[in-house]
């Protein structure tokens, strides 16, 4: 088993090699995003356009030898386009399925707030269940199943917020920034020779270590109580309208599991907790209007915790 285990360290590093032919600098996001995968979660990606983001999603699909599947939202954009629809067949006098773009490994959902409420509501059950049901039949999707959304801060013109019951379905939300100066020359010159990429894992294999690491990565009982009181801080901390689920308290403590075993350990350390409290906490804190028009934001909200409970 120990022997094993450094074999699938030695993989985990390889795969960040990989990507890192085709992805300049986002370090953060791609362990966040590898996280959410092995953790069997959804990640939000919040950027301005050409931040690299389906570069990153498509080299994902590619190393992990994936299916990958884009859709570009819009206002017309329909549920059935999203899952499919039922067409009669007279010849078997029958229904088949005429499968959408959610029947793959890696969903791409660029700009999913511009789709209408309607449609944005048919991916809970397809994130939540990872199954579809039309005309009362119900799919199973591929496995793994994983949806990557994308949202623009800044423009909000003809766009439909994510309701709060959406917003909980992604494991994480990403914020990926502009890149430094030496990585914007490294991504232009990375523009001029796409290199070919190994795949690392398949599909069977990652279903296989999550399973794994859930069942032999260990977290002690004062990280547990440590990581549900951060959850439950949300819940009071003055400024916050909402705080986090349940939800939260339950994937705070699995996906710090996967980060301990991203980086070679078999148990959980304070700093897989504390790194991963942002892009777990920061999509399911509802700020009060007031305090939002002082500038602050939820990372702040979650620093403030961070720093007000003392660690085990």
């Amino acid at each position: 088993m120990i022997e094993r285990d450094r074999d699938v360290g030695q993989q985990f590093m390889h795969l960040l090699d990989e990507m890192h032919k085709r992805v300049v600098g986002l370090e953060e996001s791609i362990e966040t995003i590898l996280i959410a995968m092995f953790s069997g979660g959804h990640i939000l990606l919040e950027s301005v356009p050409g931040m690299g983001k389906t570069m990153m999603s498509r080299t994902l699909s590619d190393c992990l030898d994936c299916s990958f599947k884009r859709v570009q939202c819009t206002s017309d954009l329909t549920p059935k386009e999203l899952t499919g629809e039922a067409i009669y067949n007279e010849d078997k006098e029958d229904y088949f399925l005429r499968k959408g773009p959610i029947f793959t490994n890696i969903l791409l959902v660029d700009e999913i707030n511009r789709a209408q409420p309607l449609t944005q509501s048919a991916l809970l059950e397809v994130m939540e269940e990872k199954q579809t049901t039309v005309r009362g039949k119900t799919y199973e999707l591929p496995k793994p199943f994983m949806v990557i959304a994308t949202q623009n801060p800044v423009e909000q013109v003809g766009t439909f917020p994510l309701p709060e019951a959406q917003k909980d379905r992604f494991l994480f939300k990403v914020v990926i920034t502009y890149p430094s100066k030496e990585d914007e020359i490294n991504i232009v010159r990375s523009k001029l020779d796409q290199e070919e990429v190994e795949t690392i894992f398949n599909p069977a294999e990652i279903m296989i270590l999550r399973e794994e690491i859930q069942s032999n990565v260990k977290i002690s009982d004062t990280l547990v109580e440590y990581a549900v009181k951060i959850v439950e801080e949300t819940r009071v901390y003055r400024g916050v309208q909402t705080g986090a689920s349940l939800r939260a308290s339950i994937y705070i403590s699995s996906t710090s599991k996967t980060r301990a075993f991203l980086h070679g350990r078999d148990h959980v350390i304070l700093e897989d907790i504390q790194y991963l409290a942002f892009p777990l906490l920061r999509h399911r804190i509802i700020l009060d209007p007031n305090v939002k028009e002082f500038g602050t934001t939820p990372d702040d909200i979650v620093s403030k915790i961070l720093s007000r409970i003392e660690p085990p």
